[in-house]
């Protein structure tokens, strides 16, 4: 590593120049820094952060392997990675002074003789509203506590089976460059 890439100065008049660049000369400046062409759907602003983004890991040093982590779950499912049960797991919660008892399948998840094919069919059974199941049963955050009334609203956002928007496409290129998964076409 060259010793100007840690001084901080030169590293924001590098960024400053970067982002001065015209749009063709940025794209061979990604080629000369990543070793290869870069997305085609990214847009100059964004070519110009991730590049710049790279300036400073090579400065500064990477991200830790929890980020890394988290990023590649956006970039492989659009949401971060999740967590797999076992069959055989018991998940148990209290509500409204009773106990819940659910049993983790390998085709779902039994309570009370019946099996479910989500988490979430069974949180709206026990309270007779819409509810994330893996926070009913306290395996994602939020305060384990269901709304107080009427059905829990939700907010659709893009996912496996929604067109990635431009800056969707972005933070998945950015981190499939950053953990060198490489997207199936």
């Amino acid at each position: 590593m060259r010793q100007h890439w840690t001084d901080p100065a030169a590293i924001e008049a590098e960024i400053a120049r970067i982002r001065s660049l015209p749009l063709d000369a940025l794209r061979r400046r990604w080629r000369v820094m990543f070793g290869r062409t870069p997305p085609a759907a990214l847009s100059k602003d964004l070519l110009g952060r991730m590049m710049a983004c790279r300036l400073q890991e090579q400065a500064f040093g990477s991200l830790d392997r929890e980020s890394l982590r988290f990023l590649d779950g956006l970039a492989r499912h659009g949401g971060a990675p999740r967590r797999q049960l076992k069959p055989g797991t018991v998940l148990v919660r209290d509500y409204h002074g009773q106990r819940h008892t659910v049993t983790v399948a390998p085709d779902g998840f039994n309570w009370q003789g019946t099996t479910y094919p989500s988490l979430s069919a069974i949180a709206r059974a026990i309270t007779g509203t819409a509810w994330s199941g893996p926070r009913f049963f306290a395996l994602a955050r939020g305060n384990g506590t269901p709304p107080a009334h009427g059905p829990h609203k939700t907010w659709a956002r893009a996912g496996r089976n929604c067109p990635a928007t431009g800056i969707e496409q972005g933070i998945a290129a950015f981190a499939n460059l950053l953990t060198g998964v490489t997207p199936k076409q």
